[in-house]
């Protein structure tokens, strides 16, 4: 399941959830090495894109994994490559927040637990 992407100059933020853990690296391999090839051929350059290894920390469900994808789509606000949020292209806040054409994204959804005793 993708919940939020955002495809910066020099690295990339997905809230994934795999099917399984293992998964995750086959991903992102998947994914590292699939836009290198379309963008070193579109631009006619050579090597890496990102810096370093990627990343992976667990993201228990609820409001918390709604405030990462928040946090994954206002990089490009705080990198300051836009003032404004909806102006990024490269992220997933348009098709999330702003509800345009679906894509790629899966909805979040978040189990209501009734507080009161």
């Amino acid at each position: 399941l993708v919940y939020a992407y955002c495809l910066m100059p020099n690295h990339v933020h997905l809230l994934i959830d795999p099917k399984k853990a293992a998964d995750i690296s086959k991903i992102m391999q998947y994914v590292s090495l699939g836009y290198v090839i379309y963008f070193n051929e579109k631009y006619e350059k050579v090597g890496h894109l990102w810096q370093g290894r990627f990343i992976s920390k667990p993201i228990l469900k609820g409001r918390y994994l709604i405030n990462c994808a928040n946090y994954i789509e206002e990089n490009p606000v705080r990198a300051k490559l836009v003032g404004d949020i909806a102006d990024y292209e490269w992220s997933s806040y348009r098709e999330r927040c702003l509800m345009t054409e679906k894509s790629i994204l899966d909805e979040i959804k978040i189990e209501v637990i009734d507080s009161a005793y």
